[in-house]
């Protein structure tokens, strides 16, 4: 993975153990860490039992930090600690992409450059709770990585940022009416035009995972051997090319019921009252007119 922080200090982090129930005695004065001894740690098999501790135990290192030079011993020490206390807010925030089909320990990776820097902006005297200022910053930088890695072709920025938002959108709305979502829909949904949605569909051919052996999730299967499973909610997008020279030889009014039902998801009833015929004969139309496309489709 590439990265712009030291892999090895990462992974450092990444592999330490969680923060310790009890808090330590911080030196509140100028004095070197030797004359006060190492912050202790918990034992390795016990988990703390809420987030309580580790906010306390934040607070009074963050109090200690701001205390310290920068670049001094002492002031790294304490750095590190507060990295090491607040890596389950990483790991928290990776599971949210684990449907990515990246390697997780990856993700946890650039998690951790994200709650760094939240470390290093963070100021105890506005008043904010560290997790609720540095969860964004991780997310953020999660994000990026996602956005800037694996596209084997130029995309926009923008297409990039919201294939993001649309894979997620994909998944609510699927469970939440147990079908595949309509682009009107997800487009709702996103806030964005419906023109947006489609480039942002035909888009995901540009995206390619870092590894196809990697499995998804808890599931044991990998990506290379969901390669063969059809994704509704993609369905077609790979025939829209084909698709358009068909519809141009359409008349006027069989191409506007077609983007009136598929594209604004109006009923056949709707599309009666807005054009002014009976629901019947709209039926016919879309019947008929699908009929040709399949089979013009088929010969191409």
């Amino acid at each position: 993975m590439s990265a712009l922080l030291d892999t090895q200090h990462v992974q450092q982090h990444v592999q330490t153990e969680p923060a310790p129930r009890t808090l330590p005695e911080v030196p509140t004065g100028r004095r070197s860490f030797a004359d006060t001894g190492p912050l202790p740690t918990r034992e390795p098999d016990r988990e703390p039992r809420d987030s309580t501790d580790v906010r306390r135990l934040s607070a009074v290192l963050f109090a200690r930090l701001a205390e310290l030079e920068r670049g001094t011993p002492e002031h790294s020490y304490v750095r590190d600690q507060l990295i090491r206390q607040n890596l389950p807010l990483v790991r928290y925030a990776a599971n949210r992409f684990r449907h990515r089909n990246e390697p997780h320990e990856d993700v946890v990776q650039v998690g951790t450059i994200g709650l760094i820097k939240a470390i290093d902006r963070f100021d105890p005297d506005r008043g904010v709770q560290f997790p609720s200022y540095a969860m964004p910053t991780i997310i953020g930088e999660i994000k990026r990585y996602f956005r800037d890695s694996g596209w084997s072709l130029r995309v926009p920025r923008r297409v990039q940022e919201l294939w993001l938002s649309l894979s997620d959108a994909i998944e609510t709305l699927s469970q939440a009416n147990d079908r595949a979502p309509t682009v009107a829909e997800m487009a709702a949904y996103l806030q964005v035009t419906q023109e947006e949605v489609v480039a942002c569909l035909e888009a995901t051919n540009a995206y390619a995972p870092s590894s196809l052996d990697a499995a998804d999730g808890t599931d044991e299967r990998t990506l290379a051997d969901r390669l063969g499973y059809q994704d509704q909610a993609l369905e077609g997008v790979e025939y829209r090319e084909a698709l358009r020279p068909l519809l141009s030889r359409l008349p006027a009014r069989e191409r506007k019921i077609l983007m009136m039902r598929f594209f604004h998801s109006m009923s056949q009833s709707q599309i009666a009252t807005e054009l002014g015929i009976s629901q019947m004969h709209v039926s016919r139309l879309l019947s008929r007119t699908l009929t040709r496309l399949r089979t013009e489709l088929g010969d191409c």
